[in-house]
């Protein structure tokens, strides 16, 4: 009988115990290590921040889903991992051993690293609903009182998508409201070029994106060093090819959403073998530890090289589809491993994105993510938007039932319609 623990609870980490539940034999055992019983799904949090979605619309109660399945859940949170003992220790102090572990963490979110930002000082997030939640409360006082909006994503983000998204869906917002001539916004970014995205592109996301800031009147910094933050005020570097300072720009703003740099998490940072320095887990291409051969890692928490060299740090996204690949190898090859066979099974990484706009957005095909592609496509229009509000209603509801099946690859590429693409 194996004994594999999954540590994490958001996207991959539930994915992950579905599938393995599905892959394993029966009396293997599975338990998830999460932090609170909750599971909120993080594209929405866009719409939670301008009241477009309630938290409760886009939570989920784990514990009965998990239970139904058979599967142990652990809601006190992983201390730290000891993978030369094959155990997990937990906040409560109680320690988990494991046959085989896949860590699905996602990120720590490095707001301490830049001065004033963050939900506790004097910038926005919506990293998580939490953050959405907050930076809702502080939207409605803003727009009592309407000004400069700073919006984007500082150097070594690696999930620009959001940032476009909430910009956009601001901007949509404050139409609405009628208050968009009061309201001045620049947006903010690392990336050398605006639609580079940490891929360098997809299909014509550069054109496609700058076309759509143009249009919304939407000012921007690209190749930007945000080097503080105080009340009202963000502090910008804008640097040349080789960081040198190419300008300096001081940006007055009533409402700021700046995106944080990841790293590892606290439980897996400073082990030596499992991560690199900036703590995200190494992984091979069958997602396996090389150091830890039992270990397994999927999700943003993977260490995964930049695509090349950029005057600011800009990390590589890791998408929806590209987590559900992960998963889907992971599960297979420590299935195949419980039955003394090899792990073989290698992930696609491929990239299929909806980005909402509030009322239109952009999807993009990258095959695979990381360059060079065999498939390279973006497109716009008002049905991404739409796509994406019946993609969400679609996942929560598969979520809630305990279903393992590739959501993202069913829907989403039927949403696109462009079924030849599927690998």
């Amino acid at each position: 009988m194996a004994n594999v623990v999954v540590l994490g609870a958001g996207l991959g980490g539930t994915l992950m115990a579905y599938e393995l539940k599905d892959h394993l034999k029966d009396g293997d055992q599975i338990t998830v290590i999460g932090q609170g019983r909750t599971y909120h799904f993080v594209p929405s949090n866009p719409w939670v921040a301008v009241n477009w979605r309630k938290r409760e619309q886009i939570e989920i109660d784990l514990a009965p889903v998990f239970a139904r399945k058979g599967i142990e859940f652990i809601t006190c949170g992983a201390k730290k991992v000891v993978p030369a003992e094959n155990r997990v220790e937990l906040e409560d102090g109680r320690s988990v051993p494991y046959d085989y572990l896949v860590i699905a963490t996602g990120p720590e979110l490095a707001f301490d690293e830049i001065e004033g930002l963050g939900p506790e000082a004097h910038t926005q997030s919506i990293c998580h609903v939490d953050h959405a939640g907050k930076a809702e409360q502080v939207f409605e006082a803003f727009v009592k009182n309407p000004g400069p909006i700073v919006v984007g994503a500082v150097q070594g983000a690696s999930c620009f998508g959001p940032a476009y998204e909430f910009a956009f869906i601001l901007d949509t917002e404050l139409r609405r409201r009628k208050i968009r001539d009061r309201v001045p916004m620049t947006f903010v970014t690392p990336e050398p070029y605006i639609g580079h995205l940490g891929l360098d592109g997809v299909g014509d996301t550069k054109s496609l994106l700058e076309s759509e800031l143009r249009n919304r009147h939407i000012k921007w910094i690209t190749n930007a060093r945000v080097t503080k933050i105080e009340s009202g005020k963000a502090f910008v570097e804008e640097v040349n090819e080789d960081a040198s300072v190419k300008a300096k720009h001081e940006l007055p703003f009533g409402y700021s959403m700046m995106l944080p740099a990841f790293r590892g998490v606290s439980a897996v940072r400073g082990v030596e073998g499992l991560v690199n320095p900036r703590g995200f887990v190494l992984a091979d291409k069958m997602q396996r530890n090389p150091a830890f051969q039992n270990v397994f890692s999927i999700g943003v928490c993977v260490a995964i090289p930049p695509v090349g060299k950029t005057p600011l740090a800009v990390g590589v996204p890791k998408t929806g589809f590209m987590i559900e690949s992960m998963v889907t190898a992971t599960a297979l090859n420590i299935a195949a491993l419980t039955r003394g066979q090899a792990a073989t099974h290698e992930p696609t990484w491929n990239a299929v994105c909806l980005a909402d706009f509030g009322d239109g957005g952009v999807a993009f095909v990258a095959q695979p993510q990381i360059p060079p592609r065999n498939v390279n496509w973006s497109a716009q229009g008002k049905w991404v938007h739409f796509a994406k509000i019946a993609f969400e209603k679609f996942f929560l509801m598969k979520l809630r039932s305990g279903v393992s099946e590739p959501f993202y690859e069913k829907f989403v590429l039927d949403a696109l319609g462009i079924h030849k693409l599927r690998a």
